[in-house]
């Protein structure tokens, strides 16, 4: 039996804020049937979605290309020991 890899988060920063507010972190938002619907970001990182690398990736890109304002912010994958 695969042994899954979950053990990702992602994680956004707003550019404008520097280093003085901390970080989001995604909780993905999924269909009954595990469709993947969407990203929202949340303070609480033991919240968070944990990942694989495949769905955090999906996840960045939703972000990136959906959110108005994308441009301002810095959107990453993070290991869930960061």
């Amino acid at each position: 039996m695969d042994n899954i890899d979950q053990r990702y988060l992602v994680q956004q920063n707003k550019i404008s804020d520097g280093d003085q507010k901390p970080p989001v972190f995604a909780k993905v938002m999924r269909s009954k049937e595990g469709v993947f619907e969407g990203v929202s970001f949340i303070r609480n990182k033991e919240k968070a979605t944990v990942m694989t690398v495949a769905e955090a990736q999906e996840a960045v890109d939703w972000a990136t290309n959906k959110k108005s304002g994308a441009k301002d912010y810095v959107t990453k994958i993070i290991c869930v020991g960061q």
